[in-house]
């Protein structure tokens, strides 16, 4: 599979498994990770392996611009983000993807001329850190056996896996219910222009829905610097609140 592959082709590579989801094998863990999947995933719900998701909102690019948008997570190849902005009314057409260790980002006004075209290792880790932090979409992922999970007190959990071969350390906070909160990582990035690092990276998770068996976050504040009065300031970049999603 190359960086090159299609949103729906990336869709078409999800393998359907025949698992369901049944809390009794959830008895190992921390009374609030189990608390926080059988919140996310309703009984007999088929273990999905991919998501499908519509959305609209903001994206900062020096100002706030308004963007729609389709992405696939398929957890065993990536994901792609595929979007169209207006700046100044003028569209502004891309996508950024990571697809089996190879992250890549291509943005072109009118769809033509380009306006962003970045790749390398930099931006291959960067976009691995972009896919673990939205495994809260994908909330059956946290169900594996690769998943460690340590709880810090009722409502705060952390969680380590290993995906696109770089480990994650990824914190939730969830309410009485089980509902998250936000979640933070250390993530790949240079959000002020200078040298690439691992920056605190988050989001505020303000609303939830259930598509097919799945209650995910489905209006959300992301950025940089997450925790501190930086990421208010200038380290939030996108606001999204998904319409649609389908797992498969």
């Amino acid at each position: 599979m190359t960086k090159s592959i299609s949103l729906d082709a990336l869709w078409e590579s999800a393998t359907p498994t025949e698992l369901v989801f049944n809390s009794d094998k959830l008895s190992h863990l921390p009374a609030a990770a189990k608390q926080y999947l059988e919140h996310a995933i309703a009984p007999g719900t088929q273990l999905a392996s991919a998501v499908r998701l519509k959305m609209h909102g903001e994206i900062k690019l020096k100002n706030w611009i308004p963007f729609k948008a389709e992405q696939v997570i398929c957890w065993n190849h990536g994901l792609i983000w595929s979007a169209t902005a207006w700046m100044n009314g003028l569209p502004i057409v891309g996508s950024d993807r990571i697809i089996d260790g190879i992250g890549a980002m291509q943005w072109k006004l009118l769809g033509i001329f380009p306006v962003m075209v970045a790749s390398g290792s930099d931006i291959t880790r960067s976009a691995t850190g972009r896919l673990q932090s939205e495994s809260i979409w994908l909330p059956c992922v946290f169900c594996g056996d690769d998943v460690s999970w340590k709880v810090i007190d009722s409502s705060h959990l952390h969680s380590s896996f290993v995906v696109q071969g770089e480990s994650a350390e990824l914190d939730l906070t969830v309410n009485q219910t089980g509902q998250l909160k936000t979640f933070k990582l250390p993530r790949w990035g240079n959000p002020d222009g200078t040298e690439f690092r691992y920056v605190d990276f988050g989001g505020i998770l303000e609303e939830e829905r259930t598509f097919g068996g799945y209650t995910i976050p489905t209006r959300l504040r992301v950025g940089w610097y997450f925790g501190s009065e930086r990421f208010e300031s200038e380290g939030e970049f996108f606001r999204a609140t998904i319409d649609d999603a389908v797992y498969r």
